[in-house]
């Protein structure tokens, strides 16, 4: 799989110069025959139920003997460094097309620079056909071409993959194109008008819409005069209500056929844990006026669907339940400002185009730092591809840091990638690299993904790996809270701790040991209550001392309640002389900064990377998962991101992030789980 993930990158991410088309996504159309279904029509074309009703929506309703259904191809995503997009030479003189598809996202103004004619031209040939607009699946007649040369695009595109620059958007093999050009309008926009309805009116895309006009990327203020394509078209306007934040709100001008009162329709995506009953009530609808407008869930709600749903206003919605988890970040989800993120990942790649001695096979059984770059970088990608269903607007930018533990291009990166512009930065790796982009950007959030050390503080920088004081710190706090008696028996060769103990940790009574430096049964015994948990912390990677303490408790567990500890993961345990049955016995204690997750979603999770990978998710990419998710979502706020920081906790798939300020700067991860080892031979969190 990272051969595949790596082949993939030099292949088509970092070549210098690589010429495409921009030619659309070839649908096939299937027509409907007698006794199929939406499922075994999904399984037929290896796509999922989801993906047929994206493109064809009145499918939600039910399928009829003989109607034409778009099914989509399978997807493929590429980039480059630097990308010359040709457009298509859809019109050849003297054999010009006479008709044309239309494909989902295609509007009058793509399809007209496509064939390099007008749109006043393509209304006029299909005066007919477009009386209600352009749908999915017309064919539509292309009039003669002007005969003019189509223009070339250079795009710059972000390394690694075309990730996603809007995920709000499918992906695609599209590109980012320059502001369109050619007949221009003007429109005032006017109270209560939305960037949908306006687009929609002069037959653009929202997307079209912005290029022109990029100051209304993050606002859309009453009065502002909007450059437009093309002359207006009659369009029915939906009543125009206060959304809701929660939903991604497309208005259908289809009035609504169910009788819950509600005269307008919006698009709803489902987010997990919800259920019929659950959506039913936020958009005050029986479950049988919900199944109504959507048949499909007849066949069960899950995460993802897109279904539809009244728009209401915002004071008629009942106040959502927080999920668990997650505080209240994802009920206050804001898409309308677009943010921008950039995710910076040691890749490497000019060392790896460099070395002549290593194919890229071997250099993957060797290097494991980049097997770590490449892990972290499949759990980001399914953090994109989870923000893309949630509606998050949000560009990303993924860049190599060509970073080593002292070394990166992060002064040439900031300034020709403009990372001063981004919203948040997530990455580099290193500690050192970490706080000189911080630096370098001193009003952007930095999130350093894995760094533990303790270096220098920034106001800008978030540590999201919990510190190794803070690990020590909270076992610690656990046991006092709890009402322990702590002891520790430290190794001669551990002299740190035994000051850390006694300078930090004050009250811990540490056992003395022999002239020999082992355990001595009878020095633990005398210390130990039977009133409370004795709590017996040790600090040792001898095999034959923690045999000797692990002995000594068991042979007195019998009198005593107590527990086995350890401050912070200690490779030793791991050996076949100390055995998993000694451990689970004492209940070993320790903290983690992650914790084994079972859920209904954590499995849903390693099914999805296992079959897009291969391969289960290893605890790299389950963090590059959650640490990209975390920020997505903090991003995706009505509040700056240093302020989602003290308005909640996240909890992602096994990893928690609750960020507190540091005492000098910045601010630190303090997101931990105290763990043990239970009898059952499963690992649980200690309440």
């Amino acid at each position: 799989m990272k051969n595949r993930i790596l082949f993939s990158i030099l292949l088509t991410v970092f070549s210098f110069m690589y010429t495409v088309s921009a030619k659309q996504e070839k649908y096939i159309k299937h027509t409907v025959t007698k006794g199929e279904t939406i499922n075994s029509i999904a399984q037929k074309y290896k796509v999922t139920p989801f993906d047929i009703y994206k493109l064809n929506p009145d499918s939600q309703n039910g399928i009829q003997l003989s109607s034409v259904l778009l099914i989509p191809p399978t997807s493929v995503t590429t980039s480059a460094t630097s990308v010359a997009v040709i457009a298509p030479k859809a019109v050849q003189q003297g054999n010009p097309p006479t008709t044309h598809l239309v494909q989902p996202k295609e509007t009058l103004y793509s399809i007209s620079k496509q064939y390099n004619v007008t749109v006043d031209a393509l209304k006029e040939a299909n005066s007919d056909l477009l009386k209600n607009g352009l749908k999915i699946g017309q064919n539509i007649k292309i009039p003669a071409s002007t005969g003019e040369q189509p223009t070339t695009v250079v795009a710059k595109i972000e390394p690694v993959k075309e990730v996603v620059r809007e995920v709000v958007k499918e992906t695609s093999n599209e590109v980012i194109k320059e502001a369109p050009k050619g007949e221009i309008s003007y429109h005032v926009i006017e109270p209560k008008e939305t960037k949908y309805g306006v687009s929609k009116r002069y037959g653009m895309t929202i997307e079209e819409l912005e290029q022109l006009n990029p100051q209304i990327l993050n606002s859309f203020p009453i009065g502002m005069k909007l450059k437009v394509s093309g002359t207006e078209m009659a369009v029915d306007t939906p009543a125009k209500t206060e959304a809701n934040t929660s939903t991604i709100t497309k208005p259908v001008t289809t009035p609504a056929a169910s009788s819950s009162g509600k005269k307008y329709l919006q698009e709803y995506v489902v987010r997990p844990n919800e259920t019929i009953s659950s959506i039913a009530t936020t958009y005050g609808m029986s479950e049988s006026e919900l199944l109504e407008l959507n048949p499909e869930l007849k066949r069960g709600v899950k995460p993802g669907m897109i279904l539809r749903v009244p728009i209401i206003s915002k004071k008629e919605l009942p106040k959502l339940e927080p999920s668990k988890g997650q505080g209240n970040l994802m009920d206050k989800l804001n898409t309308n400002a677009r943010k921008q993120l950039a995710l910076l990942l040691p890749f490497n790649i000019s060392k790896i185009e460099s070395d002549t001695l290593n194919t890229t096979q071997s250099r993957l059984k060797k290097d494991k730092f980049l097997n770590l770059t490449l892990d972290f970088y499949s759990g980001a990608l399914m953090a994109i591809d989870s923000a893309k269903v949630l509606g998050l607007n949000v560009n990303i930018k993924i860049l190599d840091s060509q970073e080593t533990k002292n070394t990166s291009n992060l002064a040439n990166l900031v300034t020709q990638e403009n990372l001063a512009a981004m919203d948040a930065i997530v990455g580099p790796f290193y500690q050192f690299n970490v706080e000189k982009l911080a630096e370098l950007v001193p009003q952007i959030p930095v999130v350093s993904p894995l760094s533990k050390e303790a270096g220098k503080k920034y106001p800008n920088l978030y540590q999201s790996m919990p510190s190794t004081e803070l690990l020590r710190t909270s076992i610690f706090d656990y046991m006092r809270a709890k009402g322990g008696n702590v002891l520790a028996i430290v190794d001669p060769k551990k002299s740190s701790v035994k000051q850390y103990l006694q300078d930090v940790q004050k009250g811990v009574r540490i056992i003395g040991l022999n002239e020999k430096g082992g355990v001595v049964s009878d020095s633990l015994k005398v210390r130990l209550q039977k009133d409370k948990i004795n709590f017996v912390v040790i600090a040792s990677e001898s095999t034959s001392m923690i045999l000797a303490t692990t002995t000594a408790m068991m042979n007195l567990q019998k009198e005593y309640p107590m527990q086995l500890v350890i401050m912070e993961p200690n490779e030793t345990l791991d050996y076949e002389e100390i055995t998993l049955n000694r451990l689970t016995k004492l209940k070993l204690l320790y903290p983690s900064f992650s914790r084994p997750n079972e859920s209904d979603g954590a499995n849903q999770f390693d099914a999805k990377y296992k079959k897009l990978n291969k391969i289960l998710p290893n605890q790299y990419a389950i963090r590059g998962f959650d640490v990209m998710f975390d920020t997505l979502i903090r991003l995706s706020q009505d509040k700056p991101f240093a302020e989602t920081i003290q308005t909640a906790a996240s909890e992602q798939i096994e990893n928690k992030f609750e960020y507190v300020a540091n005492t000098v700067a910045g601010y630190t991860n303090k997101g931990i789980y105290i763990l043990y080892y239970d009898e059952d031979l499963t690992i649980k969190e200690a309440l």
